[in-house]
């Protein structure tokens, strides 16, 4: 006698899809269903459109005649241009470097409990926080007007030391001092909120062990802050280095201003300014590859998995699985390649 199951009719095989929830949990796989990825047309279109696109625009660069791209590569290492860069370069690690220890000081006084401290760090930022950049250096430059002499002694009493400002303050000296105080107030911030993105928790805990105040600087606090400063300070660095064009107002020969002395004189206004923002995207461009690593170093314990591979790591395991894609299509049909061939 026939069952009810051999009545029934057999199911029909049907493809399994992304959508498709599949067999129960605790159920064998089916062997006849495969899974389909789903298709995505919009996505190639809209890629071969920006492909297009960003062709076009390429396309027009390098073979429009206006851009003079002989001249550019002329005056691309020319010794002048190269001492700009060398001076832009020397302001931007110089800077940043001074104006992060300068706003470490800042951001340990936002944090103090001493009202004064807290006052006046934060009137110090308010003030070059509010200001133009142009207009600090403008009034730095100046200074002499405001100040003739400037001298070191007691408190409001006699003076041993007496200077005048003309003879102290030159443009270089003006660009230095300005945007180092214009990145400590940007700097106090970025350290302030690295800080105080650490867990509460674990400085207390660190507290109740008995760790010193340094050591829980050193292993608990800044591991953890770095985090947070590192992508807001590699922002600031690049926008330091760009923003040293501004000195370039001062008279100051940087790499904006070397190449205007050049195109001031030739006439060629476009390769030149190409030249510049060339160097600039060069920069840039290394600068962003080492903050990408320090970021990873940082990041280190961050995540359960692991960090992530690197590009380069990438493209060594895409080279590593088009050799052995090549090695399979070349192998004779039935052949079994030896574990040395598989490598």
């Amino acid at each position: 006698m026939a069952t009810p199951q051999d009545v029934l009719p057999a199911p029909a095989r049907t493809e399994k899809t992304a959508h498709d929830p599949g067999p129960p949990v605790g159920a064998a796989p089916d062997p006849s269903a495969r899974l389909v990825a789903r298709r995505r047309p919009g996505q190639w279109v809209s890629a071969a459109v920006a492909l297009s696109l960003f062709a076009m625009v390429v396309n027009s660069v390098i073979r429009n005649k206006a851009f003079q791209w002989d001249v550019v590569a002329d005056w691309f290492t020319a010794t002048s241009v190269l001492n700009g860069l060398t001076l832009t370069l020397w302001l931007t690690a110089v800077t940043l470097g001074l104006g992060f220890v300068l706003g470490t000081v800042l951001a340990t006084m936002r944090l103090s409990t001493n009202p004064v401290l807290r006052t006046l760090s934060w009137v110090y930022i308010w003030i070059f926080r509010s200001t133009p950049a142009l207009v600090q250096l403008l009034l730095f430059f100046n200074i002499g007007a405001l100040y003739p002499t400037l001298g070191l002694g007691i408190p409001f009493g006699p003076e041993f030391i007496t200077v005048k400002t003309v003879n102290l303050f030159g443009p270089t000296l003006t660009a230095l001092v300005g945007l180092t105080l214009l990145e400590a107030a940007y700097a106090a911030e970025v350290v302030r909120g690295g800080i105080l993105s650490v867990d509460r928790g674990q400085l207390e805990a660190a507290s109740a062990l008995g760790l010193s105040r340094w050591r829980v600087l050193r292993r608990i606090i800044v591991p953890q802050a770095m985090r947070s400063i590192v992508p807001t300070a590699g922002n600031m660095l690049i926008s330091a280095l760009k923003g040293t064009s501004i000195i370039s107002v001062l008279a100051v020969s940087d790499l904006l201003y070397s190449v205007q002395l050049v195109y001031l004189q030739s006439y060629q206004v476009i390769p030149m300014l190409m030249v510049a923002t060339i160097w600039y995207i060069v920069i840039t461009t290394v600068l962003s590859i080492g903050q990408y690593y320090v970021e990873r170093y940082y990041a280190k314990g961050a995540t359960r998995d692991g960090l992530p591979p690197t590009p380069l790591q990438k493209a060594r395991a895409a080279y590593r699985r088009l050799r052995a894609a090549a090695a399979d299509s070349a192998a004779p049909a039935g052949a079994e390649l030896t574990p040395g061939e598989k490598r």
